[in-house]
């Protein structure tokens, strides 16, 4: 990329960089903000591969099909590569074309993709046919040496987690269980949710302990607990012994009043000051 900017004027191509540099740290968490840095890019330097195949990833994660597709087509152009074959042939999907997409899977251009990309191409065209409905067909796509190889690459999760998927789709929910298994053994990065899908499955359900909102349902449901006394002795409770008394009341409490007459107290009625005041009035 800072090949391709070398022909613009230096301080064009800085201001360009920058804005490119944005895209990409903006394109997966705040996808909305990078199509705009794209789009100052795409002004400045329309004419850069590099720009027209950034300005091409941020309208698609965002949803703008045409537009990704105006500009994948320009950088290929440009380019004369086919590694954006795939995502081109997604965004006809993306279209609701899924018959151009499955007629780009049969073109030239994938035997062009390196294996990565040839995986890629082996999953839009499953979701392809998955959009025609036609979800035995998804699974038979899926079904390659790479899907039953056991060594594990960028694109294994991605591709068991699809054939999973393929699998819930043909009402084959057995095997379906055993791939979202192997999907999220090898998804080191978190790159699918296979193990909330294998949860499910297995019904299961996935709690934030973290969640401040959870912390104080539970935290709600624990007070009744705290205010029952339990544990507690109950003040109607008869004690056996010395020792039981002992244990129950402070030091203080057992000291003998030496000017204690042998009278009860007058016992109270029962009354407040508030209830007496009351009365009189």
């Amino acid at each position: 990329m800072r090949q391709e900017l070398k022909s613009l004027p230096k301080t064009l191509a800085d201001d360009v960089a920058r804005n490119l540099v944005m895209v990409a740290r903006l394109l997966d968490g705040e996808p909305e903000e990078a199509y705009q840095y794209s789009r100052v890019a795409l002004r400045l330097a329309s004419r850069v591969a590099a720009v027209r195949e950034a300005a091409g990833f941020a309208s698609y994660m965002t949803q703008r099909y045409s537009e990704a597709l105006t500009e994948f087509r320009a950088a290929r152009r440009m380019t004369g590569r086919a590694d954006l074959w795939p995502v081109m042939a997604d965004c006809e999907r993306g279209l609701g074309r899924p018959e151009r997409a499955l007629a780009m899977a049969g073109e030239p251009e994938v035997n062009q993709l390196d294996k990565a990309g040839q995986v890629e191409m082996r999953l839009v065209a499953a979701g392809a046919r998955a959009d025609m409905e036609q979800f035995d067909a998804a699974v038979v796509t899926l079904q390659s040496p790479e899907l039953a190889s056991s060594a594990v690459h960028p694109w294994t999760a991605r591709l068991r987690y699809a054939y999973a998927e393929a699998l819930i789709a043909a009402d084959r929910a057995e095997e379906a269980r055993e791939w979202f298994a192997k999907a999220a053994e090898a998804d080191t990065d978190a790159a699918t949710n296979a193990s909330e899908r294998l949860a499910e499955i297995d019904g299961l359900e996935f709690v934030d302990a973290l969640d401040p909102e959870l912390v104080e349902d539970t935290e709600q449901g624990e007070a009744p607990a705290a205010k029952s006394g339990a544990g507690v002795p109950d003040e109607r409770e008869i004690f056996e012994d010395e020792e039981d008394v002992e244990e129950y009341y402070d030091e203080d409490d057992l000291e003998i009043d030496e000017d204690f007459d042998g009278e009860a107290p007058e016992r109270a009625t029962g009354k407040s000051d508030r209830d007496a005041d009351a009365d009189q009035r």
